[in-house]
């Protein structure tokens, strides 16, 4: 079908006839005005919204940042592109993901609004990757059954994915937890600044906490210690990280934490200096234990052997090797 001869030619509408709180065809995060009210103060409305006339009045299918900044100027009238009324919706839903991929490179969200609403009109997944590629989103079957999940999850996730602190797997993790639930981790999320790898140990962490002391997730994450440290101004965002993981793993798993304190009190027996340091295994599974030796020269070397030979005699030796 052709685009511009869709399009029925008329001069101005007035803008109490166009249906501001309908936003079925909505594409675009940006809700920002201050440019777009700049530029139509200087040299007017170079590109008019694209409107389609329901019974009710004028929907807008793109054009909703345009039309927000003509009524902060005030104007009664504006110049739009009206589609014909006979338009059938999966035509409307081309146009709006047409004008906004054209302008700009669109974002996840962005993607994830424009395959959600393409999908309810191609249920064979091969026809809408066909359709998506066309109109220069993502083609791959796999990849938009992943994305088009994302403008349906919370507000707090879609904020953490547009703000690059949460992403498109950890996203689709959170998405298995309560809505509260995700929520919650990814206004944590934003708070801390958390690469994947450390979203995904408190994440887990959390979980098996809730599971193995038979409490809610939401009560670990906003009614326990970690809102405390989360909270507590006089950290810094390093030091609430250490913080908290430290905190997870204590109570993930208090056998291993309480080892390793004894452990350390242990190995600060042996007085191995800074220049040798004693490595158990990991979560004390396994028996071989490694030991670390720094030197610059034979002498040095020389005065680590007469050192291990007293270590060796320690008792906190063997009561580690126990």
């Amino acid at each position: 079908m052709n685009f511009r001869e869709d399009f029925v030619c008329q001069s101005s509408i007035n803008m109490a006839s166009i249906d501001l709180e309908d936003h079925t065809f909505r594409i675009t995060t940006d809700t920002s005005i201050k440019d777009l009210i700049l530029s139509i103060k200087s040299v007017g409305l170079l590109n008019a919204p694209i409107l389609i006339n329901k019974t009710s009045g004028f929907q807008i299918i793109s054009g909703f940042r345009r039309i927000s900044a003509c009524l902060s100027l005030g104007m009664t009238e504006i110049p739009a592109r009206i589609v014909d009324p006979d338009s059938k919706k999966l035509e409307c839903v081309k146009f709006a993901i047409t004008e906004n991929s054209l302008q700009r490179t669109l974002n996840l969200i962005e993607q994830s609004r424009s395959l959600y609403m393409l999908s309810g009109f191609y249920k064979d997944k091969e026809h809408l990757a066909k359709a998506a590629s066309v109109l220069g989103l993502p083609d791959n079957p796999s990849i938009i059954n992943k994305i088009k999940k994302i403008c349906k999850l919370s507000r707090d996730i879609q904020n953490g994915v547009l703000l690059n602190t949460i992403s498109l797997s950890m996203a689709l993790e959170l998405e298995m937890l309560e809505k509260d639930e995700g929520s919650a981790f990814a206004v944590l999320y934003e708070k801390l600044k958390l690469s994947l790898n450390k979203q995904r140990e408190i994440l887990t962490h959390i979980k098996e906490i809730a599971i193995i002391d038979n409490i809610s997730i939401i009560n670990l994450l906003t009614k326990s210690h970690l809102r405390e440290i989360t909270d507590d101004k006089e950290l810094d965002r390093s030091q609430k990280i250490n913080k908290i993981r430290l905190y997870l793993k204590q109570r993930r798993f208090p056998e291993i934490t309480r080892a390793e304190k004894e452990l350390e009190i242990k190995i600060k027996n042996l007085k191995l200096g800074r220049d040798m340091k004693l490595i158990p295994p990991k979560d004390f599974e396994g028996r071989g234990y490694r030991l670390n030796l720094y030197f610059e020269s034979l002498e040095k070397l020389k005065n680590h052997k007469l050192k291990l030979d007293k270590i060796i005699q320690n008792p906190s030796l063997e009561g580690i090797l126990e």
